[in-house]
């Protein structure tokens, strides 16, 4: 008992203490911060007795060895009873040892054993109830990928990964890359199939995975309208008995051939996927029905179509088979059966809460946060979205139906709406009475439009300020302004934020001139509707009125890019541009103009007037051309083609060009005129003539026209000189004695001026008008071919106070091209927004 140790009374330290403070997650960094277990480490388990020979047997170690008797040397018989309770081992001399027990574990030196600690621990071990010092976890082992199970495996994960790829495509609308990822999903699953065989395994083949393959494909087939490609992977599918309610598909084969409007095999292949449905799917029943009466409806058959949609709205009813219905009525005129059929429609249930769920309670902030939160989430917009359809439907319906279910169109709305008032729909009554005023206006009878519209002027405010918006659009166009005015300022009291309201009222100001007060109320329309292109329209012109281009050319293109391909905008931002001086830009959007309405002559003759006026003769000839060719009948086009002609030396085909003028304005002179003077330019003398005198019969007192025939009777010959010289003079003397009746009513001292500067001009007259001569012959050797003989010939007799018509005036004409005035572009026509509604 010497070896023995015992914890000296002074102390007095438990040897457990510490250990209900013990973390239970056993935290070994911890042990070294408890002061507890410190203490008892250093009391108890640091004091043992040094352990002996670690292999029995052996001389090493402090203890004394053994005896045969089994007695210590030391401590004599003391001894037994330790020795006794061990297991003997025996020794090399075969003796049992008494300071060991097996595996080198020490004997406990107290005679209770301490919970959750171990003094049998082997010499030279380290704490570690967690077993932390044995390092990390082996690794896993790695999987043997050479094996066909494995590669089979790997190969079905590619096919599910191509299908959801060929998916994804599909819904991103790439269509040519989700038939390519379904046909690389289809070669993949035949070579797992033949790999299955291979291996023996074909009993295990996924039938799933090849379902949705070739499902996969079929559709991706139909995406990319390759039909016959997708009725056979169809085929492929139906066939295989071992696809369970494979034969649901026939619907998608149905739907392809109405696709390609062979609709009696469409029927054939609905009624067939209808008799493999059980009775069970009612749902999927009652819309094949729906199909197969639509089928019906586009083959003419409009009993047999009649005969599933009463079947539908017996067992099942909805919305869009009560329209079809009602339609199907009106095709074959069974007045009764469309009331009836309206009556069911405006009956059937909706299966949407009521709105006033959505108003949120005063005292109640919980519930105001949650009804917040669902007031625009995605079932309420479904529902909005269902209820807006159904209206549609229901006003449609009434409009059709109203003029054929009575004996006029305004007794037959009057019983919708009567119908209307005692469903659920009661609000689509007073849009009906609008509607009814809309087929008052259609039909041309105004006064009973306006009637019916000022009926609403006591009702409640939305239909109220609707029914005004419209009247004062209905004087506005009748050009009584005072009246649009006060229906456009009722509209605004009954709703301020009804923007058609204010569009119409800034209307009035705009006609009154009042351009700053307009603008004002078309900017008050857009802070209460963004959207309002009709305000900022109105606004653009309004600014380019008062001379403010730069904002007038910010409100055009704010609303380019509401409007990507309005005409009427990009037309006034080519004139904004060009009214900045800027050409080029206004060329850039006549151009993209071209591009959306691509036959309007008068964009192409503006492009040839800009094109003209930069100096690119051929660009310009290109866009005039262009215009003559879609409205042969613009003055100022036929006039610069003309002139174009003539100045590149064509004079025979500017003719064409100054005969359609003469169509066009047959009671002006100057063209025929002009046709004669490209004869003579061409050499065509006796052409010339003819036409001189044909212009000379239908217009005698024309001074040119006999001017120029004297002088080509003179140059030609021809006896009738002598006759058209007598004309000439008595139509000059005729024309000296009407400007002088007009000089005689002038006061005396002008008149005395005046006669002595006509007395000089008559001695001019008299003695010829060789200077007068000499400008005209200026003239004309400015043009080309002026080295004709007759124009060295004498200018006597000949008064040059007439101009040829193919001088250098006429070399650059002026187009008047222009899209519109701005009273023209003036967007009153769509001011009432609530005029023609849906």
């Amino acid at each position: 008992m010497e070896n023995v140790h015992l914890v000296p009374e002074e102390e007095e330290h438990d040897l457990y203490t510490g250990y209900n403070d013990y973390n239970p997650t056993f935290d070994s960094e911890d042990l070294h911060n408890d002061v507890g277990f410190q203490q008892a480490v250093r009391t108890s388990h640091g004091r043992r007795p040094p352990m002996t020979a670690k292999y029995p047997g052996t001389a090493i170690g402090g203890r004394p060895i053994g005896t045969a008797y089994g007695e210590d040397s030391s401590q004599g018989r003391k001894g037994e009873g330790l020795q006794e309770s061990r297991m003997h081992v025996g020794t090399a001399m075969g003796r049992p040892m008494t300071g060991a027990v097996q595996d080198g574990a020490a004997r406990p030196m107290t005679a209770v054993r301490a919970a959750g600690y171990s003094s049998s621990i082997a010499r030279g071990s380290v704490f570690d109830p967690l077993g932390q010092s044995k390092g990390p976890a082996p690794p896993l082992e790695t999987k043997n990928e050479d094996t066909p199970e494995e590669k089979i495996k790997i190969l079905e994960k590619k096919v599910n990964d191509l299908i959801e790829e060929s998916c994804l495509a599909h819904a991103r609308g790439d269509l040519q890359l989700s038939l390519e990822k379904a046909k690389e999903a289809g070669r993949k699953e035949r070579a797992l199939v033949r790999q299955r065989e291979q291996t023996g395994t074909a009993d295990h083949i996924n039938l799933d995975l090849t379902y949705s393959v070739l499902f996969n494909l079929a559709n991706q087939y139909a995406n990319n309208d390759m039909y016959t490609e997708a009725l056979n992977t169809y085929q492929v599918i139906v066939k295989n008995k071992m696809f369970n309610n494979a034969g649901r598909l026939k619907v998608n084969m149905a739907n392809i051939y109405f696709k390609q409007k062979n609709y009696t095999k469409a029927i054939k292949f609905y009624r067939m996927a209808l008799d493999q449905i059980s009775n069970a799917h009612n749902a999927m029943r009652i819309k094949i029905m729906q199909n197969i009466g639509v089928v019906f409806i586009h083959m003419g058959q409009y009993s047999d179509a009649i005969t599933s949609f009463e079947y539908i709205m017996s067992e099942s009813p909805n919305i869009k088979t009560g329209f079809n219905l009602i339609l199907c009525y009106y095709a074959i005129g069974d007045r009764e059966r469309m009331k009836k059929a309206f009556q069911k429609l405006i009956c059937v249930p909706l299966g949407i809460d009521d709105d006033d769920k959505y108003i949120p309670p005063n005292d109640d902030p919980h519930g105001n946060m949650v009804i917040e939160a669902i007031k625009n989430d995605k079932l309420h917009q479904m529902e909005r979205e269902r209820k807006a359809l159904a209206e549609k439907y229901i006003m449609t319906s009434a409009k059709l139906i109203a003029p054929a279910i009575e004996s006029s169109f305004a007794a037959g709305f009057d019983w919708c709406v009567d119908m209307v008032k005692g469903s659920q729909y009661v609000e689509l009554a007073n849009d009906l009475e609008i509607s009814k005023a809309i087929t008052y206006l259609r039909q041309r009878d105004f006064r009973q439009a306006v009637e019916t519209l000022k009926m609403f002027e006591k009702k409640d405010s939305r239909v109220k300020s609707a029914a005004a918006t419209n009247l004062s659009f209905l004087y506005f166009l009748e050009k009584d302004f005072d009246q649009a005015d006060r229906y456009a300022e009722l509209a605004m009291s009954a709703d301020r934020y009804n923007p058609a309201a204010l569009v119409n009222k800034g209307n009035t100001e705009f006609v009154k001139e009042d351009y700053e007060k307009a603008a004002e109320f078309y900017k008050e329309a857009l802070r209460n509707d963004s959207s309002c292109t009709e305000a900022l329209y109105n606004l653009g012109l309004t600014y380019k009125r008062l001379g403010r281009l730069e904002e007038a050319l910010d409100c055009f293109l704010k609303l380019h890019a509401i409007l990507r391909n309005s005409a009427q905008v990009m037309y006034q931002l080519a004139n904004l541009y060009e009214m900045l001086e800027d050409p080029h830009q206004a060329i850039e959007w006549l151009m993209q103009l071209t591009s959306v309405t691509p036959t309007d002559a008068q964009v192409l003759a503006k492009l040839g007037d800009l094109y003209d006026n930069e100096g690119d003769k051929s660009q310009a000839f290109q866009y005039y051309y262009e215009s003559y060719r879609y409205f042969p009948s613009n003055i100022c086009v036929i006039e610069w083609l003309g002139a174009y002609y003539i100045d590149t030396q064509f004079c025979e085909k500017a003719i064409q060009y100054f005969e359609r003028a003469t169509l066009i304005q047959p009671t002006q002179v100057k063209w025929q005129l002009m046709v004669a003077s490209c004869y003579r330019r061409s050499g065509n003398y006796q052409k010339a003539l003819e036409t001189y005198k044909d212009i000379h019969r239908k217009f005698p007192e024309n001074v040119e026209c006999l001017r120029f025939l004297v002088r080509l009777c003179t140059d030609m010959g021809l006896k009738e000189v002598q006759d058209y010289a007598t004309k000439l003079k008595k139509v000059e003397k005729m024309k000296e004695i009407r400007e002088q009746r007009v000089r005689s009513g002038r006061d005396s001292s002008a008149r005395g001026r005046r006669e002595g500067s006509a007395g000089s001009d008559s001695g001019q007259s008299n003695h010829g008008t060789s200077a007068k001569g000499e400008r005209l012959s200026v003239k004309l050797k400015t043009l080309p071919g002026s080295n004709e003989p007759y124009e060295a010939s004498t200018q006597q007799e000949i008064d040059a106070s007439y101009v040829d018509p193919l001088g250098p005036q006429m070399q650059r004409p002026k187009t008047a091209a222009r899209k519109h005035t701005e009273e023209d572009e003036f967007a009153d026509e769509e001011l009432g927004d609530d005029l023609l509604p849906e």
